[in-house]
């Protein structure tokens, strides 16, 4: 039975408290930069893309195909983490990945684009469902949707100062005779580089490790998390090897069955990333609005700052009740229908609200989301099948953009696009709520539930 949350010994709010502080803005900040370098290309594509001569579906191709690179890298990214630990892997990611994010300010011909695109996806392969796993290891589940959408403020954020700070630097560099959207790319990557170097010596891989906790704070931690290990459904024979937990985690139904749906969640986060800045751009003359780079940027932090308020608070809801499916999968459908009545009004400023509703129901769900995987698997398994999840999910970020890019070129309007994505957004919102609770087979387990006395 789960303890209530307002029902906790001093030692675990001691503990708690001193992880949180200890991580969770560290890998914020991670975060932050991580959505700088990935999601810049939006308001590089109000220049960039007539500079160089690219095409809204090669733009589109070129926006997602980064989550190419990523889905053919991030289950084994997410194995290699296990094996040298978050603190080793994660500098390593976010080194390579800023490099190649400042070689975008070089890039010359739509070939360039696509290239630099699917070499930064490689780079940050494994980023994101490392820092779910690592999660996992600090957090007992109870603590895990709270942790996750704390972690999942660094999109918002990101989108909050990142969308000012974009615009600005471009502006700057026009004033200063540079190109401005190169002077971006290569302003914006530095941070991921230096904050590389800073991981390797900041983050722990363990509690064990964690000298920075009192040893009666580490044991209480180690402890629990224990516990909660020996609580999955019971071992029978032999543990199985990493091989064979990573292979259950791949071939297990339900791991796909919450890829898809979280495919089809992730579809309105993606295409809001890459596409907000350019839907906003097209009112510029219609409905007598002018609307320029920096009012762009702010109009575009919008959405993102009233979803960071929605997502916490949605998440300690979920927490408090410990439900997920309907938390999850009823702010996706709300996402769903908020943009499609949206554009189906099709006036700009209901668009925007539209846009405000889609963020936070999106983010909303994401988070939540989260929380369940890993609370069903375990070890190199979780590492193994979190990557799955996430891997196959962002392929909507290759899916989505390409897509809506695809459908502007032919109809001329973002409205068939964004329609696409409203759809599959509200069929992940579905796929949630119906998915059977507690039915997730626990990865790692020497032999299936069934078998271990009925348990599912």
């Amino acid at each position: 039975m789960t303890t209530p949350l307002t029902d906790v010994s001093d030692i675990e709010q001691q503990t708690i408290k001193r992880v949180t502080k200890r991580m969770i803005p560290f890998l914020i900040l991670l975060f932050v930069v991580a959505f700088l370098d990935r999601n810049n290309v939006g308001f590089a594509a109000l220049r960039m893309n007539e500079d160089i001569g690219i095409s809204q579906t090669i733009y589109g191709l070129g926006a997602g195909i980064f989550f190419l690179g990523y889905f053919m890298f991030e289950v084994p990214s997410n194995i290699l983490l296990h094996r040298y630990g978050a603190r080793v892997w994660i500098a390593r990611i976010m080194v390579t990945w800023g490099i190649i994010a400042g070689a975008m300010g070089f890039l010359q011909t739509p070939v360039h684009f696509i290239s630099l695109r699917v070499l930064l996806g490689i780079a940050e392969a494994g980023f994101f469902p490392g820092v779910i796993y690592l999660l996992s290891l600090w957090f007992p589940s109870r603590y895990r949707a709270r942790m996750i959408a704390t972690f999942y403020l660094g999109v918002p954020i990101a989108q909050i100062i990142g969308a000012p700070l974009s615009v600005g630097l471009m502006e700057l560099g026009d004033a200063w005779g540079f190109v401005g959207w190169r002077l971006m790319y290569i302003v914006e990557a530095v941070p991921a580089v230096i904050l590389g170097v800073v991981c390797y010596f900041y983050l722990t891989d363990h509690p064990a490790d964690a000298h920075w906790l009192t040893d009666k704070q580490r044991n209480w931690l180690i402890g629990t998390l224990e516990q909660e290990e020996r609580n999955k459904p019971l071992v029978v024979g032999l543990q199985p090897t990493k091989g064979q937990m990573i292979r259950k985690a791949l071939c297990n139904r339900q791991v796909w069955l919450l890829a898809l749906v979280y495919f089809g969640i992730t579809s309105g986060s993606n295409a809001m990333n890459f596409f907000m800045p350019t839907v906003l751009a097209s009112f510029r003359g219609s409905f007598g609005l002018e609307i320029g780079l920096m009012q762009n940027g702010l109009i575009t932090a919008i959405p993102y700052a009233v979803a960071a308020v929605a997502m916490i608070w949605w998440s300690r809801r979920s927490d408090r009740l410990q439900e997920r499916h309907w938390h999850a999968g009823g702010a996706a459908m709300l996402a769903a229908v908020s943009i499609a009545v949206a554009l189906w009004l099709n006036q700009p400023w209901i668009i925007v609200i539209g846009f405000i509703l889609l963020a936070m129901g999106v983010y909303s769900a994401i988070n939540v989301f989260w929380a369940v995987p890993g609370q069903v698997l375990t070890g190199v398994g979780a590492a193994a099948g979190i990557g799955l999840i996430n891997s196959i999910g962002n392929l909507s970020g290759f899916v989505g953009p390409y897509l809506t890019g695809y459908l502007f070129t032919v109809t001329g309007s973002y409205t068939p696009g964004f329609l696409v994505i409203a759809a599959l957004v509200g069929a992940g919102g579905l796929g949630m709520v119906l998915m059977p609770r507690n039915k997730v087979s626990q990865i790692g387990t020497a032999i299936p539930a069934a078998a271990a006395g009925g348990k599912a």
